[in-house]
This record gives structure tokens, C-alpha cells and sequence, in this order.
């Protein structure tokens, strides 16, 4: 047989297909791959769907589910149809007969090789832009439930007497419809005009037409109907100058209508809404004429129409009319800017008063007994304390507070005393060792209050708590203290299984409790197990013996992140507080409705605006806003996050917000009404920092209501830079319980001060009634300083503290060796038409780690003083002692005597070496005081022993030892032995 290979015999290599081995092998793990893949979104997906349901919200995420899938399928089933049928209708359209050409031929090419897969290829590019579109429509849920859920706000704007509504929920969905419409118009004529070129229809280079007349007429459909949506933008464009930005030089972020938009744009838009309808008649008449002739020069005439006079003839207007005699031309509008504005920002009642600056009264021992009157001076600064109520109140290493505390309101004895309050939180960084037991099972929650007077200091310098020591004990009475949800408390525990947690340490060693609560999500179920292992990338929940029967994992555990989660429709304030409210620990977040769609509204920049010193270095303090840029905001919202349940509230503050109004519609039964804030829960309710920091920014500019003065810029502020740091930010604003000058009495208060543009004197000092159950609450008053006359401002009174000569020989001995300076909130209180300025001044001394209060500066009109209490302070400011005692504060009591000679005896030489320590801090010997302290620790440590042994052998006492001085961290209101007197005032 002859050789029909043609080629040379010999050994051959055989490439042929895998073994079945192989295939299986490939097989199976292509399946373990996409089965890998599949469960890894499912337990993403169920994980959140468990949470919601763990915290009764479930409401929210199937609402919120169920938009984005609809959205998703109904925009991009509608983009695949409009770019499928766009496709299939040039291929039905495709000329019987190519032209014979070389493109021709190079395209036959093409169209041979794809003609196998033309249906698969079809579906594939339409599966394609459909899911992309899909998923951009699906991120747009918000726009739609505010659209379909919109609610009036009974307010017209003045240009186009719309309700705002329209401009708020309305024009967004509009606008996203309108950039769909685009978006489909154009991807269908580009997937058109490739179809027809690669079929025949459309010749770039072939003899003959370069297009057939079934091309023609369907691509000038396609234009046609891209120009009749330009159209429609023309005509929304006229309604959108109403919310649009522009640079002017009377505001940052001005929005609305000024003279050139509505004497100039508006006109424009109109005419070129009339050109772009014509025009796109043009072009739908093709499918009779079959030319492009007129709809290209239509075409053309409209671009240069919008060259023309939508953009020449404005700027023609604005440098020929409105720039000659800007003022008397803009006053109109800008006079409904500063009205849209103010009612956006709630700022219209602000009430702006007329104040001198200079003290009316020439009695000083009046003025004296006026101070105590007028404010509750808080010498405890909540920003600087929060080391020493570490080291004094720690207890154990693995608890921490927060970096800046809070300030709140305790009644006692029938008054409210303005109280620094924190929490003993849990800090995994101090356990004794790191692993995943330890940081997962058994080390899970925080312990207790701890809380201090804000207006008074122990004769150390050290706070004066009202609720101290582990288990918490103090005025607050008893309340449930484990904190599981706090702050600080950033990572998941596993809860109420085998494994018992470490509850607290007393004297008799550890406490274990196992967690109670119906917080988190059961970990019994299998299924449960392994999605939280995906979903943490954590594989031992899957098989830990430590997981077993009411096991519960707990995770999303801060404060602003849980109401965020629930509520993903509000911005939520940087500062979550807590407080003790009907025996049990709540953490009180405020949140905010806000839009970008108020009409005439100056927008502004929520995370500038809210960015303070203490932002700057605590970043955790930051708003958490869903739109940054915003010209409308309301506090809407009151939440809680239960510190033991975890469990959410949210009650409805502003009864009348529209928006917050058409999120209820959107989430029905996530709110709760106002009416169901409980009276306890009341009394501890208060301005928000955050929107406070948004009215005082916008004040600067919106306190003038004369349009003339308004465009001059000659009354606009600044808010002036922290002068007690280098930080280079703003101040913040400063609670304080005090009394304006138009004010019967006290009121708890959010505080700020004003400085001139570019000057460094004080304007004006604004105040706010921030106590919720207050008839005044949110109530505004502004004093307005003088422009003829300069009163020192914030950074003035710093620098005159500084630069007196006693005061700075006396902050010089202060750091001496290695001790540091600290300048506590300088705090501004009008006072007889005059302002009272008051800073404490904390030294970190020697060895210490946390700062103690031992200088306060005052400062009255020419006056000034450093002294060690606030009281001797004020005396020598005014030259004159208050008639009315100061209060002896618990931790400024002199020993108490007892029955028992030992313990006495010990009580004796602790008072002699708290004497000589004082003795040793006014001459500023530093070791003669660290002796002193050392003497005072072992003697109260000597009549601490002396009473527990007399005790236990039923001896009698009729007094307590004083341990309250102790450095070791067991600090109790007690304090140490002092002389009566109170170092805070």
C-alpha cells in the first residue's frame, strides 16, 4: 500500500484531549469554584438579612432590597431591549446586495466569521449594557422613594411658584430618567451605525451612497430622538437654575437665580427647548424625505443657537448690564437667597441683639455676686479629662474611655448640675493576652458610668466624681452597667454560649456572666456558622467548641453604626453621647434629614463645615453624612442604641419636616412618635453639635438680612480658630449652663463666638438653648458687638494670658522639670454688657500621665488672673468676694473624725501631708510635694486597713476613712483631705 501521508514516517507526538481523569478533575473543582463563589454572596447577602432581623429592622432591608432588584431589572431590561431591538432592526434592514469593494470584501470577512453566533452574540451585548445599566439604576433607590413617597412642603418658590417638593423629590428622578433616556439613545445609535457599516448599509469608502435609505431613516430616528431629550433637558435646565451653584462674590456655593439667570438663561432655555423640537422634527421627517439635508443644518443651527445665546449673550448681559450697577440689579435676588436660605437652615428666628461689650455696673462686689448667677462655669474640660478619669477610674487595663467625653445634665437635689460623663468601655489592646478566645469570648463589654462635676475640682486638681469605682457606684443610683455596645467597641464578640465571659474584678478576684440579652445573631444554626465564617473570613466559628447552644454573635456595636444601618436614609451627628435613662445605659445619637434640592438655598459642605479642633484630631467625631453637599437640614431624628440590648430606637423630633415625612412613607413603622420619649429620656435630650456648626458657619454670611449689606460684605464673619491648641481649626462649640442677657435664668446652652473676616476682635457671641424639654429649645439669640469699638476676641484673650508677666513667670514654674501644659475650653459668658472669659490651665507634673487641674485664668474687661480656684480667681478679677459661700464639694471635705484611735491617728497625718503638699505646690518644689503624696497615699491607706480590721472584728467607727487621693486609680468623690473650700467654685 502506498504511503497516502505525504510526509515522513516516524515516530509522531499525539496532542489529543485530557484523560477522563483530568476532565473530571478540572470539572469538579470549575464547580467547587463557582459553588465557592455562589456561597460566598449568599453569606454576605444572609448575614445582613440575619442582622436586620436580630435588631427588628428587617423592614429596611427588604425595602431597600426589593427597590434595588426592581430598578436593577426593570432600567436594564429596558436598556437591553432598546439596544437589542436597535441591533436587530439594522440587521433586518441590511441591503440584499454588498457593493463589490475591497471594504465590502474585508467586511464579508467579518460578517462570516460571526454568522454562527449572531444570536448569542446579540444576547450577550444586550445581557451586557443591561446589567451595567441595571446596576447604575439600582444605586438611584433613595431618588425613587423620595419620588414616589414625596410629600408637599406647602412652600413655593418665588422664580417659578413651585412646592419645593418638586425641586427636592421630583427633579432628581426626572434628571436620572433624562440621562437614562441619553444614555440608551446613544449606545443604540452606536450599536445601530455598526450594525448597518458591518452589513452594508452605512459605506465609508465604497462607491455609490454612503448610506441606504432604511439606514438613513433609522439612524435619524435614533438622532431625532437624542434631540428631542436634549429638548426636554432645555426645558428642565430652566427649573434647575432654581437649585443651581455658582460663584458669586457676595457667598461661597450661592444657589438660585440671579439677575443674569433670570434675564438671560431663562429666555435662552426656552428658545433653545423651541429650537431642539424643531430640529428633531427635522429628523423624523427623514423617514419621508430620506435625506439629512435639512435635520444637518437644524443640527447646526442649534449648536450655534446654544453658543450663541446660551452662552454669548448671558455673558453679554452680565459684563454690559448687571456689573454697571450690580447691587441694585441683584438686590432682588439675592434678597429671596437670604430668605430661601435661612428657613433652610433653620436660622430664620435667630434673634440678633445689640450688645456693648463694656460693663454697665461700677459695683465690682455686684458684678461678683452676679457671676454665679448668670452661668455654672464648667472648669472640667471634657476634652482634656479623659486621661485622668483613665488613670483614676480605669481599674483595670482593659477598659478605656472615649477620647473626649461628654457633657450632660443630672439632676440633684432638685437642681441640674452640669456633669462630664463617660463610659468604662472595653479596650482590647489591655487585655493580659491577645487571642481568639480572649478577644472574642471572654473579654466582651465595658463596665459602668464614671462621672464628674463639670464645675468643680478636688483640691488635687483631680475631678470630683459623682459615679465612681468598679462595680460603678455614686448619685446616678442603679441602672444595668455592662456596656456591650459602645464607641470603642469596633470588632464582634460571641455571647451567651460554653464560654463564660469576664464580667468585672473586685477585691475577691474575677466575676463571669454569661449574656443574657436577645442581642446579635444565634450561632446554634449550622447554616448561621458557616456564613458568618465566609462573611468574617473566620474560620473557626465554623467548628469552635466554644460556639454551642445560645450562642450569639454580636457585631455592627457602635452607636452611629447601628442607626445608620437602620436608618440609611440620615446623616448622623459626629457625637454620640451617653446617658442613664430609666436604670439602664442608652447611647443618644442625633440624625438629620437633609436635601440638595432646596431652591434658592446657598448649599454647603457638611464635612467642612462640622470640621472643628476636636474633629481634626479625633476623627471619630466626624459627621456621617449620606450627601455631603446639602442646602436644607433639619434634626429630624432622636435615636437610642441600648448599651446592654444593642437594641435601636428612632422618635421623631421635627414633627413637621417634609422629608423626614417622606421617609416614613418609604419605612413605615421605623419611627416612633415624638409623644413616646419617655420624660427621663427627655431631660437628657440636646442641641446637636453638628447642626449647630452648620447654622454658625451660614450666620457668618446669613445674619444680615439687608440684601445691600449682604452684597458689600462688610458684616461677615468668621468663626474664630482654637486658640488653646495649634491645630489651625475652628472652635467648637461649648455646652454651658448659663443665662443671656434676655433670660430669666440658666439654661443649659450650646456656645460660640464670632470674629470679623480676617480680625482677630469679637463681633459676636451666639448662644443656643440646647435643653430639649426647654420652651426655648433652638432658639437662637446673637449678641452683636459694636464696629466702632474693639472687644478682645478668643485668640486676643489667649495671647494676653501669655504675655502678662506674672502669668507667664507662673506657667514657666508650672514646666518646671518635665511637666507640660494644657489649656482647657476658654469659655466666653456675657456678664452686665461685658464678657466674662474663663480657662482652666491642667499640668501633666513629673511622672504623671494625666493631666490635673491646677490653675484657672479669668479675664474681665482690662482684668485678668491666675489663680489656683476659679473663686480666688473671681475675687481678684473683680476685687471683690462673692457674698454668697462657694459650695463644699465632696472631695474638698476636711478627714473625717472616728471613735477608733488607730484609724484617727491615720486620718491626722494624712491631713498634715495634704497641708505640706499644698505648701509644697505653691512654692512649686516638686519633690517636696511628690513626698508629700506619697506621705498621703500610706496614710490613708493605714486608716483604710485600720477601718476594714475594725469592721471585721466588730469595732465601731462612726466615720469612714477618706481614700479618694489615692494615685493608684481608686478615686471616689470623696476625694483627699483638704481645708473646706472648693477648688472649682
Amino acid at each position: 500500500m502506498p504511503d497516502r501521508g505525504g510526509g515522513p514516517t516516524g515516530p509522531r507526538i499525539r496532542v489529543g484531549r485530557p484523560s477522563r481523569r483530568v476532565r473530571t478533575l478540572l470539572m469538579t473543582l470549575g464547580v467547587l469554584a463557582v459553588l465557592g463563589m455562589a456561597f460566598t454572596m449568599f453569606a454576605g447577602f444572609w448575614t445582613e438579612w440575619l442582622w436586620y432581623r436580630s435588631v427588628q429592622y428587617s423592614s429596611v432591608f427588604t425595602t431597600t432590597l426589593w427597590t434595588k432588584i426592581g430598578l436593577f431589572f426593570v432600567f436594564g431590561l429596558l436598556m437591553a431591549l432598546a439596544v437589542g431591538f436597535n441591533i436587530w432592526l439594522a440587521h433586518r434592514m441590511r441591503p440584499p446586495l454588498s457593493a463589490m469593494s475591497m471594504e465590502q470584501q474585508s467586511l464579508d470577512r467579518y460578517r462570516m466569521g460571526i454568522a454562527p453566533y449572531k444570536t448569542w452574540l446579540l444576547l450577550g451585548i444586550t445581557a451586557l449594557v443591561g446589567l451595567i445599566a441595571g446596576a447604575s439604576a439600582s444605586s438611584q433607590w433613595r431618588t425613587w422613594l423620595m419620588w414616589v413617597n414625596g410629600v408637599p412642603f406647602h412652600q413655593k418658590d418665588p422664580q417659578f411658584h413651585l412646592d419645593v417638593s418638586f425641586y427636592a423629590f421630583d427633579l432628581p428622578w426626572y434628571r436620572f430618567l433624562l440621562g437614562f433616556g441619553f444614555a440608551a439613545a446613544i449606545l443604540s445609535l452606536i450599536a445601530a451605525a455598526l450594525t448597518h457599516y458591518l452589513y452594508g448599509g452605512l459605506r465609508v469608502t465604497s462607491p455609490g451612497a454612503r448610506a441606504t435609505a432604511a439606514a438613513t431613516g433609522h439612524l435619524s430616528v435614533l438622532i431625532g430622538i437624542f434631540v428631542a431629550l436634549k429638548a426636554v433637558a432645555y426645558w428642565l435646565d430652566r427649573y434647575g437654575l432654581a437649585v443651581k451653584s455658582s460663584d458669586f462674590k457676595a457667598t461661597d456655593n450661592w444657589t438660585g437665580l440671579r439677575y443674569v439667570d433670570a434675564n438671560a438663561y431663562l429666555p435662552a432655555k426656552t428658545i433653545l427647548f423651541c429650537i431642539a423640537v424643531i430640529c428633531a422634527l427635522l429628523f423624523f421627517a427623514t423617514l419621508w424625505r430620506r435625506t439629512w439635508q435639512l435635520p444637518v443644518i437644524g443640527f447646526g443651527l442649534m449648536v450655534l443657537s446654544a453658543i450663541l445665546i446660551g452662552g454669548l449673550y448671558p455673558a453679554i448681559v452680565q459684563k454690559f448690564q448687571v456689573q454697571p450697577n450690580e447691587q441694585a440689579k441683584e438686590a432682588p435676588y439675592v434678597e429671596k437667597n437670604l430668605k430661601a436660605t435661612r428657613e433652610a437652615y433653620g436660622i430664620d428666628g435667630a434673634k440678633v441683639s445689640d450688645y456693648s461689650g463694656t460693663s454697665k455696673t461700677k459695683d465690682k462686689a455686684t458684678l461678683r455676686d452676679d457671676v454665679g448667677s448668670t452661668a455654672s462655669i464648667r472648669i472640667l474640660d471634657p476634652n482634656i479629662v479623659s486621661p485622668t478619669f483613665q488613670q483614676l477610674q480605669q481599674i483595670r487595663n482593659y477598659y478605656a474611655f472615649p477620647t473626649n467625653l461628654d457633657v450632660d445634665r443630672y439632676s440633684k437635689d432638685g437642681k441640674d448640675q452640669d456633669t462630664v460623663i463617660g463610659l468604662r468601655e472595653l479596650n482590647l489592646n489591655g487585655i493580659p493576652k491577645n487571642n481568639w478566645i480572649n478577644d472574642h469570648f471572654r473579654y466582651t463589654h465595658g463596665y459602668g458610668v464614671v462621672a464628674a462635676k463639670g464645675t468643680a475640682a478636688d483640691a488635687n486638681g483631680q475631678p470630683v466624681f459623682t459615679e465612681y469605682d468598679l462595680p460603678s457606684k455614686g448619685t446616678l443610683g442603679t441602672y444595668e452597667q455592662q456596656v456591650y455596645y459602645g464607641e470603642k467597641t469596633t470588632t464582634y464578640s460571641i455571647v451567651g454560649g460554653p464560654q463564660k465571659e469576664i464580667d468585672y474584678s473586685d477585691d475577691s478576684g474575677e466575676k463571669t456572666t454569661s449574656y443574657k440579652g436577645k442581642s446579635g445573631v444565634n450561632l446554634a444554626n449550622p447554616i448561621n456558622r458557616a456564613a458568618y465564617a465566609v462573611a468574617f473570613n473566620e474560620p473557626q466559628i465554623l467548628y469552635s467548641g466554644a460556639i454551642g447552644e445560645g450562642s450569639r454573635i454580636l457585631y455592627n456595636r457602635t452607636p452611629k453604626e447601628r442607626v445608620e444601618s437602620v436608618a440609611p436614609w440620615l446623616t448622623i451627628d459626629g457625637d454620640a453621647y451617653p446617658a442613664v435613662v430609666n436604670h439602664r445605659i442608652q447611647w443618644i445619637v442625633d440624625a438629620y434629614t437633609t436635601t440638595n434640592g432646596y431652591p434658592y438655598a446657598s448649599r454647603t459642605t457638611l464635612g467642612d463645615t462640622t470640621a472643628d479642633s476636636l474633629t481634626a484630631s479625633n476623627n471619630s467625631r466626624a459627621v456621617v453624612a449620606q450627601q455631603n453637599q446639602v442646602n436644607y437640614i433639619r434634626n429630624s431624628v432622636k435615636a437610642t442604641v441600648d448599651a446592654y440590648t444593642g437594641e435601636v430606637k428612632l422618635y421623631q423630633w421635627d414633627t413637621k419636616d417634609p422629608v423626614l415625612k417622606t421617609w416614613m412613607k418609604a419605612f413605615p413603622d421605623t419611627v416612633q412618635p415624638k409623644t413616646a420619649i419617655s420624660p427621663d429620656l427627655m431631660a437628657h435630650l440636646r442641641y446637636p453639635q453638628d447642626l449647630f456648626k452648620v447654622q454658625r458657619e451660614l450666620l457668618t454670611r446669613y445674619h444680615v438680612t439687608s440684601p445691600t449689606t449682604f452684597l458689600s460684605g462688610s458684616e461677615r464673619w468668621q468663626v474664630p480658630d482654637d486658640p488653646t491648641n495649634k491645630s489651625g481649626s475652628a472652635v467648637p462649640p461649648y455646652y454651658l449652663s448659663m443665662k443671656m442677657p434676655d433670660q430669666p435664668s440658666q439654661a443649659f446652652s450650646l456656645t460660640t463666638t464670632f470674629t470679623p473676616n480676617g480680625r482677630d476682635n469679637l463681633s459676636a457671641f451666639m448662644a443656643i438653648d440646647a435643653d430639649a424639654s426647654s420652651g426655648d429649645y433652638g432658639k437662637i439669640r446673637i449678641l452683636k458687638l459694636p464696629t466702632s469699638t474693639t472687644v478682645d476676641g478668643p485668640k486676643q484673650v489667649q495671647s494676653q494670658f501669655n504675655s502678662e508677666q506674672d502669668i507667664a513667670e507662673s506657667i514657666k514654674l508650672l514646666k518646671g522639670g518635665d511637666s507640660d501644659i494644657e489649656y482647657g475650653n476658654l469659655l466666653t459668658v456675657p456678664l452686665d454688657g461685658g464678657l466674662l472669659y474663663v480657662e482652666p490651665v491642667y499640668v501633666r507634673g513629673g511622672g504623671l500621665k494625666y493631666p490635673l487641674l491646677r490653675k484657672v485664668l479669668v479675664s474681665y474687661g482690662d482684668k485678668t488672673a491666675f489663680e489656683d480656684t476659679l473663686d480666688e480667681a473671681l475675687n481678684k478679677v473683680f476685687g471683690a468676694e462673692s457674698s454668697t459661700p462657694p459650695p463644699t464639694d465632696q472631695g474638698t471635705k476636711p478627714p473625717p473624725t472616728s471613735s477608733n484611735p488607730t484609724v484617727q491617728e491615720a486620718l491626722n497625718d494624712a491631713q498634715k501631708a495634704f497641708d505640706a503638699g499644698q505648701a509644697a505646690l505653691k512654692k512649686g518644689d516638686w519633690q517636696a510635694y511628690g513626698k508629700a503624696q506619697k506621705d498621703l497615699e500610706d496614710a490613708l491607706q493605714r486608716a483604710e486597713d485600720a477601718q476594714s480590721k475594725a469592721d471585721k472584728t466588730g469595732g465601731s467607727s462612726t466615720a469612714a476613712p477618706t481614700a479618694g487621693a489615692k494615685p493608684s486609680g481608686s478615686a471616689k468623690p470623696s476625694g483627699s483631705p483638704s481645708p473646706s473650700g472648693s477648688a472649682g467654685g
